[in-house]
């Protein structure tokens, strides 16, 4: 018996090499995949650390400078970021989101306190926690993290509303039988204070850092130098220099994104990053002076265009500056009560000016202006507040505008009328049209409805005799007086 063979089973035998690998291509193409895709495990990255300085406040324009080189960082495979840091403090949002991206980070962050005489106060402290390696240079400091701006805005020179001792002290004042109002602002304040302590502590932990001191930095605002920070766990190590730094951190293993990072920084490149044009633009922009006095410049241009329309340049120089001063705004910690009040001083300052009211309207301005120019920033922090001398010399020139507009306002009343209906009878006009009635005649640029017992052909010179509404009322040049009797 003869057995017919398959054609496609003898096809399959044929190519059964080509369909095995096939098959395991297709098994392996996962674990190719995630080799692929997974983050640099330290040997896999390029041989080059980045650097880059973060001097001055924590803002809003060092946050974007350390977040977009984060990302830059992270495309170019750098082998590590170091962070020369020498910071007084900042604002809370920018530090938080600072933290976020370092954290979050497939690249290694070292952060130095650098060189000898900077410090890590305050939310530099959470920032040297946070980072992956904190180190710092000998006769450095870090530490006073406590919260400063706990509660409502103040008036620079009231009392600090932070009490001494803390939470202790908050429970003492409720003991001691204070207002409703008293306990809602010590509860406010026991909530921000916890609410610092747990971050601090959560930072710490991350890195097998010392918790105990943390805590105090934050409660009781301690600081401690570089050697007694080594002694005590707070940071890894002290380095003279980047140089020394590096050497130190060589074959170190880091736990970076729960993946184990060797480091081999022995004789790697070190790249400085330098500040760019639109981190300089924000450095500018976000000092809350210029903020300021762009906002002053933006709203009386665009009053100045709206008095005098068809000029132009008051009003694109007035909008641009608008725009810029309220994207600064909104990066920085504005009371928008403090821009009520400004804006009021400045609506009630431009009536004084349109419809003097003998002062009360500018001197009430001048003093909404004042107040709300203190209150602008809501922040208790040295950098983020305007300087006195700048609020005291923008009041003082709204309010001589002020009182230079009622001094021509009264002026004015005194003055002898030199303008209206009145004044126009006995003047000459000129006829742009024949007529025998009625016609136009041109005077002082305007163009009137002429009514005339004789006829006027164009160009003629007439007298005006009288108003009636919208009529003048005119006859030809030397039949009468300007008192109305012939000649």
């Amino acid at each position: 018996m003869t057995v017919m063979s398959n054609p496609y089973v003898s096809e399959l035998r044929r190519h059964w090499k080509l369909l095995l690998a096939l098959g395991l291509l297709l098994m392996l193409f996962p674990l190719l995949s995630a080799s692929i895709d997974r983050e640099p495990t330290g040997a896999e990255a390029s041989h080059q650390a980045w650097s880059l300085k973060l001097s001055g406040g924590i803002g809003p324009a060092s946050s974007d400078y350390l977040i977009r080189t984060l990302e830059e960082a992270a495309e170019a495979n750098v082998h590590l970021l170091i962070i020369e840091l020498d910071t007084p403090g900042g604002l809370d949002k920018s530090m938080r989101t600072m933290i976020k991206k370092i954290i979050a980070s497939p690249v290694p962050v070292a952060t130095f306190v650098y060189p000898s005489g900077s410090r890590a106060a305050s939310a530099g402290t959470y920032i040297l926690y946070a980072s992956h390696i904190a180190a710092m240079a000998p006769a450095t400091n870090l530490g006073a993290a406590s919260p400063v701006q706990i509660g409502a805005p103040r008036l620079p020179g009231a009392p600090q509303p932070t009490p001494p001792g803390g939470v202790e002290k908050d429970k003492q004042d409720q003991k001691s039988g204070k207002t409703p109002v008293e306990d809602s602002a010590a509860t406010m304040r026991r909530k921000v204070m916890n609410d610092a302590t747990a971050y601090i502590q959560g930072l710490a932990e991350l890195h097998g850092r010392n918790v105990e001191w943390a805590e105090k930095a934050v409660r009781d605002a301690e600081s401690i130098s570089a050697e007694k920070a080594l002694e005590l766990g707070v940071i890894d190590l002290v380095a003279s220099d980047i140089a020394d730094l590096m050497r130190q951190v060589d074959g170190k293993v880091l736990k970076v994104n729960n993946r184990d990072y060797a480091l081999h920084t022995e004789s790697i490149e070190i790249r400085r990053i330098e500040p760019d044009w639109r981190n300089q633009f924000l450095v500018v922009i976000t000092n809350p002076n210029v903020a300021y006095i762009l906002m002053l410049v933006g709203v009386y241009g665009l009053l100045l265009e709206f008095y005098n329309p068809g000029v132009g340049l008051p009003g694109v120089v007035g909008g641009i500056s608008l725009l810029i001063a309220l994207y600064a705004f909104q990066l920085l910690p504005v009371s928008y009560i403090g821009l009520a009040l400004i804006l009021l001083g400045i609506a009630l300052m431009s009536m004084e000016a349109l419809s003097p009211s003998f002062g009360i309207f500018g001197f009430g301005g001048a003093v909404a202006f004042a107040i709300g120019s203190v209150m602008l920033m809501d922040s208790d922090l040295p950098g983020y507040q305007i300087a006195l001398p700048v609020i005291a010399a923008f009041t003082l020139v709204s309010l001589l505008l002020s009182i230079m507009a009622l001094a021509m306002a009264l002026k004015a009343r005194r003055s002898a009328v030199v303008s209206g209906d009145a004044m126009m009878v006995g003047q000459q006009a000129v006829a742009i049209e024949n007529f025998d009635a009625e016609g136009r005649v041109s005077i002082q640029g305007e163009i009137w409805n002429a009514h005339s017992t004789e006829p006027v052909r164009e160009g003629d010179s007439v007298l005006i005799q009288a108003v009636e509404g919208l009529v003048l009322e005119v006859s030809q040049l030397g039949e009468f007086t300007k008192s109305g009797e012939k000649r």
